[in-house]
């Protein structure tokens, strides 16, 4: 998710995606450190904090103006991130565990975070080629290929989720995929000054959510 280097810090991984994801700006403000240093005393992955940013830009997306950041500040993710560390926490930790009230012969592994998100996100797609007749083959396309293991780490599910919805652009029809191409490079800013990475998951980030949209892909 970033081109960083393998020492770079929780807090620097964070910044990057984020000043990425927003479109502008070059540091944080004291408060927003303040904030991104009580996340990195949370100990999570850095793909959760990263997802939760992801959620409130995208919530916010559509709402912004011509050359207006998507988010004014990285205060504006504390609830989305904050809900998205308490579902980690809550599948990591009974992850690989049965109720003990469970009879032995009927308890079940608990699914992990990732295997949370991977068996939503299927639900999802199952849905779509439910309601998008046309889209049916792609899904199944995906389930036998993008989608056919479970990923291990965090950072494997939000390749495989961004490469499913990129799958399903390609899928659809020239006209709607130049509408989507148009509504997502129409709305947030990318400002110059920004390095040819972060304007590539600027517009990628823009890209997906605006295939989500138009399909209707609720979060998972």
């Amino acid at each position: 998710m970033s081109l960083l280097p393998e020492s770079a810090s929780f807090e620097e991984l964070v910044q990057d995606y984020f000043l990425a994801v927003r479109g502008a700006g070059l540091m944080l403000s004291a408060l927003d450190t303040e904030l991104l240093t009580a996340w990195a005393r949370e100990g999570v992955p850095f793909e959760v904090v990263a997802r939760g940013i992801s959620r409130s830009a995208e919530k916010a997306l559509w709402d912004a103006r011509p050359g207006e950041p998507v988010l004014r500040n990285l205060r504006a993710c504390r609830r989305q991130v904050d809900a998205e560390i308490k579902k980690y926490r809550s599948l990591t930790a009974g992850a690989g565990e049965a109720p003990a009230t469970e009879a032995p012969s009927r308890r079940r592994k608990a699914l992990s975070w990732e295997e949370t998100r991977h068996a939503r996100l299927v639900d999802a797609l199952e849905d779509l080629a439910g309601r998008e007749q046309a889209l049916a083959p792609r899904v199944a396309w995906l389930r036998g290929t993008v989608l056919a293991s479970i990923p291990g780490e965090p950072a494997a599910f939000d390749a495989q989720e961004a490469l499913s919805f990129l799958a399903l652009l390609r899928a659809l029809p020239f006209g709607q995929r130049r509408e989507v191409w148009r509504d997502a490079l129409s709305v947030g800013s990318e400002q110059q000054v920004m390095s040819a990475r972060a304007r590539r998951l600027s517009r990628r980030f823009r890209v997906v959510a605006a295939v989500r949209r138009r399909l209707g892909v609720k979060e998972v």
